[in-house]
């Protein structure tokens, strides 16, 4: 008898892993980044001028819009996150 023969590689498998880690990684960064401009928008609602507001939550919105155009979070949670922003904005310029 002959000895067993190495398996195949199955090439399409392989290519599927490497995109998925590609993926994995530019979604980690992404969802990094709307945590990061989240924290900067709700720590210049807590003592800044009205033009740092405006630029901290014009820059989280843009953020957490661009991550749901992209696939990378759910347009209802992207919708969820930006109002929970503006709703502590307006909270915060009334108060």
């Amino acid at each position: 008898m002959a000895a067993k023969s190495a398996p195949k590689k199955n090439l399409s498998a392989i290519k599927k892993v490497r995109q998925d880690e590609k993926r994995k990684l530019r979604g980690q960064s992404v969802r990094a980044g709307i945590k990061t401009q989240t924290k900067k928008a709700e720590s210049a609602l807590a003592g800044s001028s009205k033009e740092e507001i405006e630029k901290a939550l014009k820059e989280a919105f843009r953020t957490i819009s661009t991550a749901a155009s992209k696939g990378i979070i759910h347009k209802n949670t992207a919708s969820r996150k930006i109002s929970k922003l503006a709703k502590k904005a307006t909270a915060a310029q009334k108060g």
